[in-house]
C-alpha cells in the first residue's frame, strides 16, 4: 500500500483546476481529477497505468511504497531516463509517459514538476507499411461479411480502427457522402468521404443492425453510453436509433459506465484477429494490420494526385509534417520523379 501523508497545499503552485477529495485514495484522485478534464477512457486508463509503473520502479530503488508527494516533481527524472536508456522505449511512449506524470503532480497533486534533465529517446522515425492496390485488393478478398465491411471502411476513409468502432448511426451522412468522427484522438471532431462503392453494403448492414436494435427494446435493452452530460440532458436518447453503434458487439454484456446490460461496440481484437487470418492467406509479406489500412489510404490519395492538406484533413493530423511522412512511402515520388535507369 502506498502511504497517503497529510493533505497539503503546495507552495508556488496554481490552484487553478479541481482540487481532489484530500481524504480519497491516490487512484481516486486521479480518476477524479481526469475525469473532470474529460479525458477519454483510454487516456485516463494510461496514464494511471504510467503512474503504476513510476510507483514501482522507485518501490524497487528505496524497496518501498513512497506517495508522489514523498517522492516529489524530481523523481520524474530518473524514471524518464530509466524508460529512455534501460527499457529502449519510443519517443511517443516516452513522451505520453512524461505528460501522465506531469498531470498527476500538476493537476492532481497541483506540486511543480522539473522534468528537464532526462535523457530524451532519439531515434528516427520509422516509415509506415503500406500495402499496393493490388495487395489491398488481395487482403480485401480474405475476408467477409460484417469484417470485410470494417476493413474496406478502414481501407476507404482512412479511420484509425477505434474510430470505426465508436462510430454512432447518425455520423452517416449518405446525403453528402461523408462520415463524420467526434470522438478521434485527442477527442478531435473531424470529416472523411463516404466510399461510394459501400453505400448499399452500409445500408444492408444498418438494416440488420436495426433489427437488432428492435429486438434489443422489445426485452427492455437497447440503451448505449452516451458522451459526455448528453446521458443526462436527453435521458431517452440513450434508446434512440441514431446514437446506436454502427458496429455493435453481437453479444449483450453489462455497459461498465451504466452498469445495465446492454451492448457495447465490436471489440477490437475481433477484426483484428480476421485480419491476421486473412493476411496468412495471401502473399503478402509484409508486417500488415489494421493500421495499415488508413496509412494505404493516405498513400494511394496521394499518388493520386489529392492534394496534402486535403489528406491531412481526412486523416485528422494537427500537423501537415505528420502526413508528408507518407510522400516517403509513395510508388510515384511526389513530383513525379523517374529514375535515370528507367530512361535507358
Amino acid at each position: 500500500m502506498i502511504p497517503e501523508p497529510a493533505p497539503e497545499k503546495a507552495a508556488n503552485c496554481s490552484l487553478e483546476g479541481l482540487w481532489p477529495n484530500p481524504k480519497g485514495k491516490l487512484k481516486e484522485q486521479f480518476h477524479e481529477v481526469a475525469r473532470f478534464k474529460h479525458f477519454s477512457p483510454r487516456t485516463e486508463s494510461a496514464y494511471w497505468d504510467w503512474v503504476v509503473r513510476y510507483l514501482k520502479y522507485h518501490r524497487d530503488q528505496v524497496g518501498e511504497w513512497r506517495h508522489p508527494k514523498a517522492l516529489g516533481g524530481r523523481a520524474v527524472t530518473p524514471f524518464l531516463t530509466h524508460l529512455a536508456v534501460e527499457r529502449n522505449i519510443s519517443v511517443s511512449t516516452q513522451n505520453q509517459a512524461l505528460n501522465a506524470l506531469v498531470f498527476l503532480y500538476r493537476e492532481v497533486l497541483h506540486l511543480p514538476v522539473e522534468a528537464h534533465e532526462f535523457v530524451r529517446v532519439s531515434r528516427p522515425a520509422r516509415l509506415p507499411t503500406v500495402l499496393t492496390r493490388e495487395e489491398v485488393k488481395a487482403l480485401l478478398a480474405e475476408l467477409s461479411g460484417t469484417h470485410q465491411l470494417m476493413a474496406k471502411l478502414l481501407y476507404g476513409t482512412g479511420l484509425r480502427l477505434l474510430e470505426l468502432l465508436r462510430l454512432r448511426v447518425k455520423d452517416i451522412d449518405f446525403g453528402r457522402g461523408q462520415i463524420a468522427v467526434h470522438d478521434g484522438k485527442g477527442m478531435n471532431q473531424r470529416v472523411t468521404v463516404l466510399p461510394d462503392s459501400l453505400r448499399t453494403a452500409i445500408k444492408e448492414h444498418l438494416e440488420r443492425v436495426r433489427k437488432l436494435h428492435a429486438e434489443d427494446l422489445a426485452d427492455g435493452l437497447g440503451s448505449v453510453p452516451l458522451p459526455g452530460s448528453l446521458a443526462r440532458k436527453y435521458p431517452n436518447a440513450e434508446r434512440e436509433w441514431g446514437w446506436q453503434w454502427v458496429f455493435p458487439s453481437a453479444k449483450r454484456s453489462m455497459v461498465a459506465t451504466t452498469g445495465q446490460p446492454g451492448r457495447h461496440h465490436a471489440s477490437e481484437t475481433g477484426l483484428q484477429h480476421k485480419l491476421r487470418d486473412a493476411l496468412r492467406q495471401t502473399t503478402i509479406t509484409k508486417p500488415a494490420s489494421c493500421h495499415t489500412l488508413r496509412h494505404s489510404f493516405a498513400t494511394h490519395m496521394l499518388e493520386a494526385r489529392v492534394d496534402i492538406r486535403t489528406v491531412q484533413v481526412l486523416l485528422g493530423h494537427k500537423n501537415v509534417a505528420t502526413t508528408q511522412i507518407y510522400t516517403h512511402v509513395m510508388q510515384t515520388p511526389g513530383l513525379g520523379v523517374q529514375s535515370p535507369l528507367d530512361a535507358l
